[in-house]
């Protein structure tokens, strides 16, 4: 009895001190109150601080275009084809949509099966040495990509500067991309879709093009726009292959004739010493930061649109 009083006044005590303890301003762990609160706040300053550390650059940018192109920005150059004092952006503008469609309708066939075959039936060594290679060639730097392009189809198989060159190159650069956002999208589909679909007695392609694919399509089309995005922005592999600058429009030669783009004169004009030149290099800037944008703003419109065939938490 003597023991259980004297364990029981323990008890007492401890909870007493420990009440007592924590009523005073003591955590858990024996700390005072303030410093869960500095810590708390070092933690959303460090956060913050990030977010300013990467969206200072783009701002800049952003600003930098906007501050020089609005000013002097006429509807017309969306309309007039481009001089030696200035003109327009209009044989640039086409060129450039004629690049983005055609990487988008070619490398989007060759990265979305690539990523199929990747996430549904490449396993082994074999899923490995493809994935590894993938990621070297996602490595590799735009200009050597551009400068290969240059040598086999420009030079060797006597394409010239031409879309076809412009494409391959372009397409090269943005597979691994979609290819690897697609097999995440594909592996991030739940199992049990797959075991329904088995379930129901769907052969394992349907189950893959009606059920699987449609799950896993916000991830493959976003992807799929920020490779396009990336393309669009590039500069030193169609400098190689799809040439400088023409005062043709685009046409349905594939092969010999020049394409002009966006980027050329953005790279140019800002090297001008005409002052027109210079203008157009900054509505040209203001032009390509336009249709990222909505390239971006496309993806999650898509994103929003088909999210429907996922699984909702």
């Amino acid at each position: 009895m003597a023991i259980a009083g004297q364990g029981g006044d323990f008890g007492q005590g401890g909870l007493g001190q420990g009440t007592t303890g924590i009523s005073e301003g003591l955590d858990l762990y024996g700390r005072p109150a303030w410093y869960r609160s500095v810590g708390n706040w070092l933690g959303w300053g460090g956060c913050i601080a990030a977010v300013l550390l990467i969206a200072a650059p783009i701002i800049s940018v952003l600003w930098g275009i906007i501050a020089r192109a609005v000013p002097t920005w006429q509807w017309s150059v969306l309309t007039e084809s481009t001089t030696a004092a200035g003109g327009g952006l209009y044989q640039e503008i086409l060129g450039t949509l004629e690049l983005v469609a055609g990487v988008g309708i070619l490398a989007g066939v060759v990265g979305v099966l690539s990523g199929v075959y990747l996430a549904e039936y490449a396993s082994g060594a074999l899923g490995s040495l493809l994935r590894g290679a993938s990621e070297v060639l996602a490595g590799v730097p735009s200009i050597v990509l551009g400068y290969v392009g240059y040598l086999a189809l420009v030079v060797a198989l006597h394409w010239k500067f031409s879309l076809a060159a412009a494409l391959i190159v372009l397409s090269a650069l943005t597979v691994p991309y979609i290819a690897k956002s697609t097999e995440t999208a594909l592996r991030a589909v739940p199992t049990s879709y797959r075991e329904g679909a088995d379930g129901l007695g769907m052969s394992p392609l349907r189950s893959l093009t009606r059920i699987t694919m449609k799950a896993a399509l916000p991830g493959i089309t976003t992807g799929w726009l920020v490779a396009l995005a990336i393309s669009v922005g590039e500069t030193a592999p169609l400098l190689y292959t799809a040439g400088t600058f023409t005062s043709d429009g685009p046409t349905a030669h594939l092969t010999g004739v020049p394409v002009s783009y966006l980027t050329f004169m953005v790279w140019n004009g800002w090297n001008s010493s005409f002052s027109g030149q210079k203008e157009l290099s900054y509505d040209a800037s203001l032009v390509l930061v336009v249709l990222v944008l909505l390239l971006i703003i496309g993806s999650r419109l898509i994103v929003s649109f088909t999210q429907r065939h996922t699984e909702k938490n």
